[in-house]
């Protein structure tokens, strides 16, 4: 078992049966995982049921002060099933993101505000470290980092090169291959979750336009 593989506590946006999954580790302060968040919706949505986005955390506190609370919102919210009505107004807003904002977001989405800050958030943590621990695991340099049905994603973050690397997933499927592409890591073992620390990167002006390299935290 791969630590790439969807768990029963994956939040899953698209068919849950879909045959490619593409597996994100974000930052809801980053400005390249709100930059990458409308192409995957879209790349979603217009798969006809092929696709499917999974979300897993992968906060940088020390880059992105509110990161973590942003995070262990997005969780409360889950639990309160809306996720990823709350997952898009973070993106969304992600220049806002005190307690206060937070609470409001989910009052915004018809939602006890009071559960998604604070004390009441701390649960959820446990589902925030084992995001973070699985993406150390998975050797992730960034955010956004994203995988193909297992196989990293190197290029940029815009529909056609996203279209072209499902497709190359598919033919590696079909053929037992890997199609050319960088090969996804198995399971490894296990790693104390620790926060890294990164420098911070702002946004350049044509951020969709720009490569993989383009991440905060490398």
């Amino acid at each position: 078992m791969s630590v790439l593989d969807v768990q029963v506590d994956d939040h899953v946006l698209g068919d849950q049966d879909a045959p490619v999954t593409v597996l994100e580790y974000g930052d809801y302060e980053c400005p390249y995982c709100a930059a990458a968040a409308p192409v995957l919706r879209r790349l979603v949505a217009e798969s006809d049921g092929a696709i499917r986005l999974v979300f897993r955390n992968y906060p940088l506190p020390d880059v992105h002060p509110h990161s973590l609370t942003a995070a262990l919102a997005a969780e409360a919210a889950a639990a309160q099933g809306a996720f990823w009505e709350m997952h898009e107004l973070l993106f969304d807003r992600q220049d806002h993101l005190s307690d206060a904002d937070l609470r409001a977001y989910g009052e915004e989405l018809g939602m006890d505000g009071d559960r998604l800050v604070g004390e009441a958030a701390q649960p959820f943590g446990d589902k925030v470290e084992a995001d973070f621990a699985a993406g150390l695991a998975a050797e992730v340099p960034g955010t956004p980092t994203l995988f193909v049905n297992g196989v990293l994603f190197s290029g940029r973050p815009e529909l056609g090169a996203l279209q072209r690397a499902v497709a190359a997933a598919g033919r590696s499927d079909a053929s037992g291959g890997d199609a050319g592409l960088e090969p996804g890591p198995g399971r490894q073992r296990p790693r104390r979750v620790r926060f890294r620390r990164a420098q911070r990167e702002p946004l350049a002006e044509d951020a969709q336009q720009q490569g993989a390299q383009d991440r905060c935290g490398q």
